[in-house]
């Protein structure tokens, strides 16, 4: 009775160390999930805010005047898509003439697809009327589109970026660029462009945009090297703006604009 007593005993606590053993190894299989899923929109969320705000290139306009204007840039939130993605709206101008931007976009930011070797997809798309949505973010919300209006104003695909997170010990914080060949364009005779994108530590952004043609010449963008934007301080800013520092604005044609800043080598 005693041997069969233990025996049973045995039989019994197996099957229970089988079972400990297989919630422990399902669990963490699931925190394992839930690890990367969270950590594949967390760096979304990074990007975005690092994104967002306003920089200019002023310091580099001032070190390198041939080739590099004083441009500003303005990111800010715009809506969520159904699927977790955030949208934000982006515009450049001249920092003399904030409130007449050249270049408008919506950014859409979220994860990289499970099958590829990166962090973050960063897409950009036309705003079908663009004209609306000059000052966005400097605007009081109630006076901005409605969620369900820049939901429908999101327009054609322009360009992908695939951003992953830098190593330990860099300077950077996410670096990425176009797939190999672009997206096409056909802006000033391109065929196809390709885009270059650092996030830094710092807030600063590194952009470097280039249109080439069919036989892989260069012609728009900047050949130097990528535009660098950094935040800047709100003394600066107010400093930059004062009555005593505009002087008069260039006398630069609307069509012109986008050329300048792209071919200003």
């Amino acid at each position: 009775m005693g041997t069969d007593s233990n025996s049973s005993g045995g039989g019994f606590q197996a099957p229970g160390l089988v079972l400990k053993a297989l919630v422990l190894v399902g669990g963490a299989l699931f925190l394992k999930r839930l690890r990367k899923s969270t950590t594949q929109w967390d760096h979304a969320r990074v990007v975005a805010e690092a994104l967002s705000g306003e920089k200019f290139s002023q310091e580099q306009a001032c070190r390198d005047p041939d080739n590099y204007f004083n441009l500003r840039i303005l990111t800010c939130p715009a809506t969520d898509v159904v699927d977790g993605s955030q949208v934000l709206y982006f515009e450049q101008a001249f920092w003399r003439t904030p409130q007449k931007p050249f270049r408008q976009r919506f950014y859409m930011v979220k994860p990289c697809p499970r099958e590829m070797r990166c962090d973050v997809e960063l897409s950009s798309y036309a705003i079908r009327d663009a004209e609306v949505y000059k000052n966005f973010c400097d605007r009081m919300k109630d006076q901005r589109p409605k969620t369900e209006e820049v939901n429908e104003d999101i327009a054609e695909h322009l360009t992908t970026i695939h951003l992953s997170h830098c190593e330990r010990g860099n300077r950077c914080l996410y670096k990425g660029s176009t797939p190999p060949g672009g997206f096409p364009n056909s802006w000033n005779g391109a065929s196809h462009c390709t885009s270059e994108l650092t996030i830094h530590k710092n807030g600063e952004l590194q952009m470097w945009d280039r249109g080439y043609d069919d036989e892989e010449n260069q012609v728009w963008g900047s050949k130097e090297g990528p535009y660098i934007f950094k935040p800047a301080p709100s003394s600066t800013y107010n400093e930059m703006f004062s009555p005593m520092n505009l002087t008069p604005t260039l006398n630069i044609r609307d069509e012109d604009k986008e050329g300048s800043y792209s071919m200003n080598e």
